[in-house]
């Protein structure tokens, strides 16, 4: 087909079943073609012809190719005689060994360049001359430090994160003043990151997963939109800088070391839309005097496992961008290149990383998790209908769960486990028709478990740890202690209230002698709910 395409421009055949081996002499064929692209045939392979084969052909027409996700175990030699070749995606590949000088010839007008998902284990020379835009060699196997060459100065975005690459971050990173992209997550880097980093007009710095300490310095730059330094072991505090970053819009500091208050100055940046603190030692109360107008992007809001106190703010919790459905779109929705990032998720014991950056995510979330609130769950909340996952466990809370949490009609996953709620459980839950993950486990919860819907998919998991209450899928229908005085004072067969009126008179008995023994009103009343729910019981 090649030997008679000798005016073919473009051949695009990605995404097939082709198979074979594409020789240099096969396209030579084609001398006015300027895009190739054969990407995802995995049983296609290209000539494995060695470099000082006579050649006496060239590809100077060659402009963009794509050979992606083609089980290329070398650089195609044929390559090198592309003198004005701007774009090459050899991604997803088996190319081993080293970028060396020798590779690199041919590749002098390269503008972006894609070797990510090989298994490259050292760069010698940075690829391309100084009109270099993009390179991405993520997710290879680069060992060592990072060159001291610095990158071409025309380099925009640079990726090579899930890496080994150990040491620190040179200093000539700080004078690559077009870098707008700086991607080095998942890898070993250590040291501290230098204070003229963060003076540099980012778009997207990613640091995340590494061992970097000290503190962050003063991001102030009003151009960066995400950063993301999870997974280090950065102390000290969240630099109050980060308020002139006006078009951030995600900022990740997870599982660090940050000693703290809660950031309540980030509510001025009106665009900031994820905000991870999770796992930091951020402690005091959330202050409930904030602005109607601050966090009202905010999409995913992540404060758990660290010390913070005092009752959930009810301020805090009126997110705007959590009450309709709304596609999360990080990057302000124009003229920047979607950027994909990862974010760690904690549903019912499984870790999830959500990746997050393309327009059409959409997930929001609110994680509280694993600090020392108390005091009720703020009924705000279940204005919140676009909200997919609410985790309040492991805290102080108390009181009742609140019936407009029903209202909250994206919910898949509501974990209130491991606090002090009580009462019952409201049947408007069972509105929940999207919920898949419930944990209500280690309360004070009593009464029947509600029937219908979802809640008929639960395992007894959601509920143990709650003793007064009772129903499927606990195997006692009605909780013993309960089983007991309806099964004393009434006739035991449920079909009149002939015993109800004992057993009444002795509850509010047991509740005077409490008070007369100055236990207190509200042990009182707590028995007397407790009444209420065995009378329940009985009539169950």
């Amino acid at each position: 087909m090649l030997a008679k395409a000798k005016s073919l421009q473009t051949l695009y055949l990605s995404s097939n079943n082709l198979s074979g081996v594409i020789t240099s002499d096969m396209l030579a064929k084609a001398q006015s073609l300027s895009f190739l692209d054969l990407s995802r045939n995995s049983l296609l392979s290209l000539s494995s012809r060695d470099h000082t084969d006579h050649v006496n052909y060239t590809f100077d027409g060659l402009n963009e190719v794509r050979l992606s996700s083609c089980n290329i175990m070398r650089f195609p030699s044929f390559l090198k005689t592309a003198k004005n070749l701007s774009l090459l995606d050899l991604s997803n590949n088996k190319i081993q060994g080293s970028i060396s000088k020798w590779e690199l010839e041919g590749w002098e007008a390269l503008v972006e360049l894609d070797l990510s998902r090989n298994s490259l284990t050292s760069i010698e020379q940075y690829p391309g001359q100084n009109i270099l835009q993009s390179l991405d060699v993520s997710s290879n196997q680069l060992q060592g430090p990072l060159p001291s060459a610095p990158p071409p100065p025309s380099l925009q975005k640079l990726l090579m994160s899930n890496n080994n690459l150990t040491g620190e971050i040179p200093t000539s990173f700080c004078n690559l003043t077009s870098l707008g992209y700086l991607d080095l997550s998942t890898n070993n880097l250590g040291g501290t990151i230098p204070k003229c980093l963060a003076k540099q007009s980012w778009w997207h710095l990613d640091l995340q997963f590494n061992n970097f300490h000290g503190q962050i310095p003063a991001f102030d730059s009003g151009s960066l939109k995400s950063l993301a330094l999870n997974d280090n072991q950065l102390e000290g505090l969240l630099p109050r800088s980060l308020v002139n970053c006006y078009s951030l819009a995600l900022l990740d500091v997870a599982n660090n070391k940050l000693n703290d208050t809660f950031p309540h100055w980030l509510g001025k940046l009106l665009g900031l839309q994820l905000l991870v603190l999770r796992s930091n030692r951020f402690h005091g109360s959330i202050e409930d005097a904030i602005a109607p107008s601050y966090f009202s992007s905010l999409e995913i809001i992540d404060l758990s496992q660290n010390m913070f106190t005092g009752t959930l703010p009810t301020d805090l919790l009126n997110f705007t961008a959590m009450r309709h459905p709304n596609d999360l779109c990080i990057w302000s929705c124009g003229g920047v290149e979607p950027y994909q990032s990862y974010v760690e998720v904690v549903i019912k014991r499984l870790q999830l990383k959500l990746k997050v950056g393309d327009y059409t995510t959409s997930f929001r979330l609110l994680d509280f998790s694993n600090n020392q609130f108390y005091g009720g769950i703020p009924k705000v909340l279940g204005e919140l209908g676009s909200l997919l996952v609410l985790n309040l466990s492991h805290n102080h809370l108390n009181g009742s769960i609140p019936p407009i949490l029903g209202h909250m009609a994206a919910l898949e996953s509501l974990d209130l486990s491991s606090n002090k709620l009580g009462g019952k459980i409201p049947p408007e839950l069972t509105g929940l028709t999207f919920l898949e993950v419930l944990n209500l486990s280690h309360n004070n919860l009593i009464g029947p478990i509600p029937k219908g819907k979802q809640f008929d998919t639960f395992d007894k998991d959601s509920y143990i740890g709650n003793p007064g209450l009772w129903g499927y899928p606990l195997s006692k229908e009605c909780h013993y202690i309960f089983k007991k005085y309806c099964d004393e004072d009434g006739d035991g067969d449920g079909d009149d209230d002939s015993g109800i009126i004992p057993f009444i008179w002795k509850v509010v008995a047991m509740g005077y002698i409490w008070m007369w023994n100055s236990v207190g009103v509200e042990h009182w009343l707590h028995n007397v709910h407790n009444w209420e729910t065995m009378v329940d019981c009985w009539k169950d």
